[in-house]
């Protein structure tokens, strides 16, 4: 024997209720039909006792959709003329009774709760009485003459004794199909009651429990329980396997699948359950019982659930430790003004209690903690109760958690690099949930963050905002759109690009953007914006695994790094404004990444897409100490170098730079040196000195005086200079030598300059735009380390910038 259930959306329409009629006819053994309101019932019924009870005619309005829905239903669910007629009258004849108490509430003004139980049983009797005439050979039964309840605490709970009795004499013999209304229930003095807000599930958990089934089945309008809310969480997915714990666990954090205490009974008959969806009946859904499956899976964890209506209560003071008794007066108190904690943490001291419940008991359970406590208050020896709203509650629950070092380090460590602080947490002996409240504004964050981290998502994801969208930024998205498929396939990293900005527009997508028309959307879409904008929309989304990607060369972008990490954003710059503007910046940074346990990147900002800042901390990192460098670290100027010839001469040269996308858009700041000096000085940095621009020694080869005026004023005079280096580069080939400009760093002592190189030295063949790099260290020192390679170039300096990325991801 089975018993399903089918909640309100599973009998809310004509097509629905024909499909719990085809899931239940196509069954052969005796079954029993639990079925709730039609969807959205109960709520009416509420709303239309509500405004019956302030003297609103607007009732009379609602009372007549409530009659024109369930007559519609009648009309679509029931062909045959006869038994269609016959069942409208049977509802026809509570619809009115329905009427007349709402009627009797309308003029006496007043709305009781013995009322307003009566008036929402109809509910689940319309909706019952309609079902029983739709599915073949069913019989109805009435829940209020076998579900029975006593009061406590203002609440109404099942008399087990009585009910059990009741409810085995009703079903013997069993019929084929045997349809109940769920929720609805009758007090041990006959008056009406329910067991609560989904309470048809507590009916269907009690009929399998007490007539021993072998099932019981919760349809619904989802495939199962979900490793978190499908509405914050994308990539959540339906859990196969719970146990009784897990689920529990769930239900009471959240999870709507189940009404919590329908656990309860099945659980102690060891009667499985299983969530199946009405409008996806082939899906399999989620199986729950007491047996315990290994899972394959990397997941720890099964599930994460979450309240987003939580009030933190804390009861405090210096006479509360030592003293026996005090929680139970707290808990006592509560419990007789009905209110409910579902999660309690003590500091190990004892001067404080903390407790959480619904923002609507918040400000009784104050009152009610403050009349207990006043004496000892007005002694001094307790503070005010304290409440804090706009909290959620969040739990991860698994009983795989079960003695495994570690969870609740890495469910710490994952919301502190997501910058959210934790209020208080509370752990069972069982060690199948850890729960802990967080400010409410953090609580999508906490979800998404926590569900990457412990492998529920399919991927790891890494939500992109990149700044600048020219030709390093264009380049970066589309080699990030390229990669993409194999970067999911092979490594189960997804980049989110969820905005994009130029130096006018952004767009802004928590979905994210389509990488094969975001530039285009950008220009039509997109909202007008600036740098502090486009900062306060970042932190606005707040969402995780956040990286900004600098692809400007803007020093206003370069000033919101310091914001931007702060709010645990990571940060990878291809722009050299920051990691080479004041030590103290530099080191406020970096400082500030590491205290986060985000990450601040700049491998681009020397050599484009060169390996050299990661194998310089490397060597740090393992104990190596770097002494010297030597460098060419401009690819314009080594361009410039190299193509410099009879036919070429110096003011060509630069103009084919320009050309070739290796010269800034500027091409003074690279032939004043001024590109090289900040490389120079970040790579001084990063070899543990303390270095500013102003400290470099220059020794440049363009007179000051052309630097002066704007960039057509500059690329006239140049010519100027066209002779003399044409002069020189003869006397260089005649030497058999080269000029490169080259960067220096003896123990912290830097340089810049024109340098004349033979065939001997390693600067003597580097070609193109190349950079070259010698790394003198303690260990490195008779033979320096030598790096050698493209150094400009959109295409190599992005394809750095998506280095840094993926190593942001960790992922090998």
């Amino acid at each position: 024997m089975k018993v399903l259930k089918f909640g309100g959306t599973s009998v809310g329409s004509v097509d629905s209720i024909l499909s719990v009629k085809k899931i239940v006819e196509a069954i052969d053994e005796p079954v029993i039909v639990v079925v709730s309101a039609l969807g959205g019932i109960t709520d009416k019924l509420l709303n239309t006792a509500a405004l019956a009870s302030k003297g609103d005619v607007a009732y009379e309005r609602e009372m007549s959709e409530i009659i024109a829905r369930h007559l519609d239903v009648i009309e679509g669910v029931i062909p045959d003329p006869a038994l269609r007629n016959d069942v409208q009258k049977k509802v026809m004849t509570l619809l009115d009774e329905l009427a007349n108490i709402f009627k009797g509430v309308y003029l006496i003004n007043d709305l009781s709760a013995k009322t307003s139980d009566t008036i929402v049983s109809y509910g689940e009797r319309l909706s019952s009485q309609i079902v029983s005439n739709v599915i073949k050979e069913a019989q109805l039964f009435d829940s209020r003459k076998f579900i029975k309840t006593v009061k406590q605490f203002n609440k109404h709970i099942v008399d087990f004794e009585l009910t059990n009795k009741l409810v085995k004499e009703a079903f013997s013999p069993l019929p084929k199909v045997s349809l109940v209304p769920g929720f609805i229930s009758t007090s041990t003095e006959g008056e009406v009651t329910n067991l609560g807000r989904g309470g048809s599930d507590y009916t269907a958990s009690i009929l399998a429990t007490v007539l021993d089934a072998n099932v019981l089945e919760i349809w619904t309008d989802v495939d199962g329980f979900m490793t978190a809310d499908p509405r914050v969480i994308s990539s959540a997915y339906v859990i196969d396997r719970l146990t009784f714990t897990e689920a529990m666990e769930l239900c009471n954090f959240g999870a709507k699948v189940i009404y919590p205490p329908t656990i309860y009974p099945v659980y102690h008959k060891n009667i499985p359950i299983r969530i199946l969806n009405t409008f996806n009946p082939t899906a399999p859904g989620t199986y729950i019982s007491k047996e315990r499956i290994k899972d394959s899976s990397k997941a720890i964890i099964k599930g994460i659930s979450s309240i987003n209506d939580t009030c933190l209560i804390t009861v405090q003071g210096l006479g509360m430790v030592g003293v026996i008794g005090v929680n139970y007066r707290i808990f006592k108190t509560l419990a007789k003004n009905g209110i409910s904690v579902f999660m309690v943490s003590q500091a190990s001291s004892e001067n404080n209690t903390t407790f959480a419940v619904r923002n609507a008991d918040a400000d009784l359970a104050v009152n009610v903690l403050n009349e207990e406590f006043a004496l000892e208050r007005a002694q001094g020896d307790m503070s005010d109760t304290v409440a804090e709203k706009d909290l959620a509650t969040v739990a991860i629950v698994g009983e795989n958690m079960k003695r495994t070092p570690g969870i609740a380090g890495k469910l710490f460590g994952t919301l502190g690099r997501a910058g959210i602080s934790v209020i208080a947490c509370a752990q069972g002996a069982s060690e199948t949930n850890i729960s802990f409240v967080i400010k409410l504004k953090y609580l999508r964050k906490a979800l998404n963050s926590i569900h990457d981290s412990f492998f529920l998502s399919e991927y790891k994801v890494l939500n992109l905002f990149i700044a600048g969208v020219g030709t390093v930024g264009g380049n970066l998205l589309e080699q990030i759109r390229i990669q993409q498929p194999k970067l999911m396939d092979q490594n189960g990293l997804k980049l989110n690009v969820v905005g994009v900005s130029n130096s006018r527009y952004a767009l802004f997508c928590r979905e994210g953007l389509n990488l094969e028309n975001c530039i285009d959307d950008l220009k039509e879409k997109g909202e007008a914006s600036n740098p502090e904008h486009l900062c306060e929309e970042i932190l606005n989304m707040n969402i995780f695994n956040s990286v900004f990607v600098d692809c400007t060369a803007s020093p206003k972008v370069s000033a919101l790094y310091e914001t931007l990490l702060n709010n645990n954003v990571s940060v990878v710059a291809a722009n050299k404004e920051a990691a080479s503007s004041s030590f103290e910046t530099y080191t406020t940074l970096k400082e500030t990444a590491r205290h986060r346990d985000i990450k601040f990147l700049f491998e681009t900002n020397v050599g484009a897409g060169l390996p050299i800042i990661n194998t310089m901390n490397d060597l740090i990192n393992s104990g190596d100490h770097i002494l010297k460098l030597e460098a060419v670290l401009s690819g314009t100027l080594n361009y410039i170098f190299n193509t410099i010839s009879a036919d070429i001469p110096f003011s060509k040269a630069i103009q084919l730079a320009k050309e070739a996308g290796y010269a800034e858009p500027d091409p003074r700041i690279d032939l004043s040196g001024k590109d090289v000096v900040r490389k120079l000085v970040i790579l001084a940095r990063e070899a543990g000195y303390r270095v500013e621009q102003a400290d470099v020694k220059r020794n440049l080869f363009i007179p000051d005086e052309y630097f002066e005026g704007s960039v057509d004023d500059f690329c006239g005079k140049i010519k100027e200079l066209d002779a003399a280096f044409e002069a020189k580069r003869q006397q260089l080939e005649a030497e058999h030598k080269r000029i490169r400009f080259v960067a220096k760093m003896d123990r912290g002592v830097c340089e810049v300059g024109l340098q004349e190189v033979d065939a001997h030295h390693p600067f003597y063949e580097l070609e193109g735009s190349n950079n070259i790099i010698m790394i003198s260290t303690e260990r490195y020192h008779e033979y320096p380390m030598i790096i050698k390679g493209y150094g400009a170039g959109a295409d190599v300096t992005a394809a750095g910038v998506f280095a840094d990325i993926i190593s942001i991801a960790n992922i090998r």
